[in-house]
This record gives C-alpha cells, structure tokens and sequence, in this order.
C-alpha cells in the first residue's frame, strides 16, 4: 500500500478553554488548561496515522523536553520519525489556543525549530509512485516546493494545504500541487475574490479554478458544515458534511487533510476519500485538542 509523507509543523500546544475569550486589556477566567501534541503538520499526520496508514513525517524539533515528548508520542501513534530532527539553537515549535464555549477559536503559533526545515531533512527517506506527500504553510515554502518537485518527478501525488494564507510561495510550488486545499478565507485570499459566507457552489468553483497552474490539479474548498467542493477544470462536486454539536474546532480542519490524505493514498476515488475526511473532521470537533483529538478509522466507519 501507498504511504503518506508529511512535511510539517511541530508544535507543543497550551490549549485553555473558557466561556468567552478576553478583549484586549481585559482579563477573563478560563475553565481547564491542558499541553498537548498539535501543530498543522503533526495533526495531519496523526489523522492520517489513525486511519491505519504507514506514515512518514519530515520535520524538526528543539532540544527540549517538548521535542522529547513529540517524539514519543510520534513512536505511540506508530509514525515513523526518523526524518524529524532536532535543531541545536530554536526551541520546539509552540501553540497558545483559546477556545471558547461556542467551538471557536483564537490561537497564536511560535515557529521556533519548524523555520529550520530544509530539504535535506528528507534525505534518504523513498518516495516512490503511488504516494502522497502532504504539506502546509506553517514551514517554509521553499523547502515545501523543492520536496514537492522532487516527488512528482518519483511519481507521488502532492498534497498542499494552504494554510495560513502566505504570500510568499514560489510559482514552481503551486505548479507542482496535485490536490490543493483551502478555506473558504484562502480560497478568497488566493484567489483574489471577495466569497460571502452563503456563496454558491458555482462561485466558489470559479474562484478556486483562478487557482489552476497546469491541467489536473483539483481545488477543494472546505466549508463547514456545508461541506467540501471539489473543483476541476471542467466539473465540481459538493459532499455535504455532518452536523455535530460541536465543542473545539481547532483542529478539523487539519483532521480533514490527514484523513483525505489517507484514504487517497489508500486507493478511494475523490469522492469517497471526501465523504470519509468530512465524517472524520466532524468527530474531531467533538472533542477538545488537536493531534489527540484524532478519531481512528474504527470510530469513523461506525459513523458512516
């Protein structure tokens, strides 16, 4: 079977949660406090991992007692780390994230070791046709572009979630981007469109194919409870998502990636591997936390 590669962000997580978060100069009460795995890229490969996936992650951690226990919790989830390395002068990347009683969220990441990642992190990691190399923007562009080049001339699929919504991507990245990923935010930011909350799937699909470098790539537009829009060249499909009463939502959209990713490289067809990553993401909302808020291809399925 086909593997995912993730070429992300590691970050150790302080995620409080309280009734409302405080306005500038005010100061509220927060009802827990927890330190969890999470970063955009640990997230994604931990849902991946959960879905039964052999998963390979590139990426860098700091000397640290945090990188001792991402590295530890990457060994429980059975992701291969070899290719993580520690970086001697930066800190383990970290998260503060404030969620508040309705789900929502307000968050501030502190890069540290994840500016660090370079190309040759994956040195003497195969990538062979058939697998699906994932990435996002919380590592720097750059050494996103050149692992992705490197892997579509193996005969891998790329994968880019393009968040946050940096300007900063070479061209050649966007070229080499089989399946890009985006919220309806991205989506208006790249695009260059203004998207209302209530656009209609026809809008979103023209805006999404502004994004189009080269013939066969796919666009897909995640949209909350709405779902997720598929768009290419000449067709888009809409698959409705799954109303849950949620209570975090910080990390579904990344449970999405690593999810679509899995089943992707699994062998489901694009609709498929979208209805299964919506399903996904609505089980994660329902918990609180990121990278251990993943549900496993077990508790998925009996939700299908």
């Amino acid at each position: 079977m086909s593997k995912v590669i993730v070429v992300g962000s590691i970050n150790y997580d302080i995620l409080s949660t309280m009734r409302r978060a405080p306005r500038a100069g005010e100061t509220v009460n927060g009802d827990t406090v927890q330190l969890m795995p999470g970063g955009k890229g640990l997230n994604q490969a931990v849902a991946a991992a959960q879905q039964g996936l052999e998963v390979h992650f590139v990426g860098r951690v700091g000397q640290d007692m945090f990188g001792d226990r991402i590295l530890s919790f990457f060994k429980d989830k059975g992701i291969a780390a070899t290719h993580v390395g520690r970086s001697p002068d930066e800190a383990t990347g970290s998260a503060l994230i404030l969620v508040e009683a309705t789900g929502e969220n307000r968050i501030v990441v502190i890069p540290a070791a994840n500016r660090q990642i370079v190309p040759a992190d994956a040195d003497g990691l195969p990538i062979r046709a058939g697998d699906l190399l994932v990435s996002q923007f919380e590592v720097p562009r750059d050494t996103i572009a050149t692992l992705f080049a490197r892997a579509r001339a193996a005969g891998a699929r790329t994968l880019l979630n393009a968040a946050p919504a940096l300007d900063d991507a070479p061209p050649g990245l966007w070229a080499d981007t089989d399946i890009l990923v985006v919220n309806e935010t991205e989506l208006g930011h790249f695009a260059g469109v203004e998207l209302a909350g209530d656009a209609t799937e026809a809008a979103i699909a023209d805006a999404a194919r502004r994004l189009f470098r080269r013939a066969g790539q796919t666009v897909i537009a995640t949209l909350g409870v709405r779902g997720a829009l598929a768009v290419t060249a000449d067709a888009h499909v809409l698959v409705p998502g799954r109303k849950v009463a949620a209570i975090d939502t910080t990390g579904a959209g990344d449970c999405f990636v690593g999810s679509l990713a899995a089943r992707l490289a699994a062998g489901d067809d694009m609709r498929d591997a979208l209805r299964y990553a919506n399903v996904a993401a609505s089980i994660a909302c329902t918990r609180i936390g990121t990278g251990t808020a993943m549900p496993t291809a077990t508790e998925v399925l009996a939700a299908m």
